[in-house]
């Protein structure tokens, strides 16, 4: 595929901005950059979503993003969006607190899936 130079100079800049504010660049925006066309509109959303306006503050923003990654199991996102949370204020604690809920949801999860076919096999209503 052709890759547009305005794009290329666009992703770059994101790529420049997420490394100097967090140190790295990880592997899913490398990875994802190498498509300007699909990294920039996915880079911006990212931004909008967890530093844009909005109700929640940014730490709560992030703990909420730790919750989210712990319960779908994303290693590497549960480091990211730790660190983030701790440079945003959150304590030690509310981490914590932030990854029991989300491994609570996922396990509750889990149990809805399994339990209801556990209920339709032996009958339980």
């Amino acid at each position: 595929m052709q890759e547009d130079p305005e794009e290329r100079e666009i992703a770059d800049k994101i790529l420049a901005a997420i490394d100097k504010q967090f140190g790295f660049i990880p592997v899913v925006n490398q990875v994802l950059s190498e498509r300007p066309d699909m990294f920039v509109p996915a880079a911006n959303l990212g931004k909008a979503i967890m530093e844009g306006r909005g109700e929640l503050d940014r730490k709560t923003r992030y703990l909420a993003a730790v919750s989210a990654a712990a319960a779908v199991g994303g290693q590497h996102c549960i480091r990211v969006q730790m660190h983030h949370a701790v440079q945003a204020g959150a304590t030690k604690d509310e981490v914590l607190e932030s990854l029991m809920i989300g491994s609570y949801m996922a396990m509750t999860r889990s149990q809805s899936y399994a339990f209801r076919e556990y209920a339709e096999m032996f009958g339980n209503d």
